[in-house]
């Protein structure tokens, strides 16, 4: 006997799609405000610090992601065309390679400019690369544009979420809403 797909995501599925919601909003914000500090400063070297270790959370919670989601079922695909479903399908899986990639390639970075990760101040990652000068300006530019081209795809990915709930009142969103609590009696 086959069982229907569920009707929401399971809930580690939610949870950890909100944690990593929060999670990337934070290492972004600090990215982009710590770049602009004075060098040298404490405030500068506190945000670095705290910027790598929350990508490197950030890491691990996609390699966890990416465990649960193929260990739950999802919920059945909602009504539209075949050219939607397969888009959104292109998407997600783009979104789990960028939350890998932008982390990664900040790992790799900090590597090849020779700096030492500890990842909050508990455990010390080894280097992706050895130091090499050569490399930083190109690393560097990966991470930037994997950053950017993360964000993007997070803005429309938010954004097709609030038109299939607002324009098109079909679940999307629902799904990964946590469900209606239950009403007593």
């Amino acid at each position: 006997m086959q069982r229907r797909p569920p009707t929401h995501w399971a809930w580690q599925v939610r949870l950890l799609h909100w944690l990593g919601v929060l999670l990337i909003l934070a290492v972004a914000g600090i990215g982009l405000v710590m770049v602009d500090l004075e060098r040298g400063t404490d405030l500068r070297k506190t945000l670095y610090a705290l910027h790598k270790s929350l990508g490197i959370t950030v890491l691990g919670m996609a390699a966890l992601r990416v465990l649960v989601r193929l260990s739950t079922r999802a919920p059945a695909p909602l009504d539209g065309p075949a050219w939607q479903l397969r888009l959104a399908r292109a998407s997600h899986a783009s979104l789990y390679v960028l939350m890998i990639a932008v982390p990664l390639s900040g790992w790799l970075l900090n590597s090849v400019a020779g700096q030492p990760l500890p990842w909050f101040g508990m455990v010390d990652l080894p280097a992706l690369a050895a130091k090499n000068a050569d490399l930083r300006k190109p690393a560097d530019t990966a991470h930037v544009v994997l950053f950017w081209t993360l964000a993007g795809l997070v803005c429309v990915h938010a954004a097709a979420a609030l038109h299939h709930h607002w324009m098109r009142g079909d679940a999307t969103l629902r799904r990964m809403l946590p469900p209606p609590a239950r009403r007593a009696g």
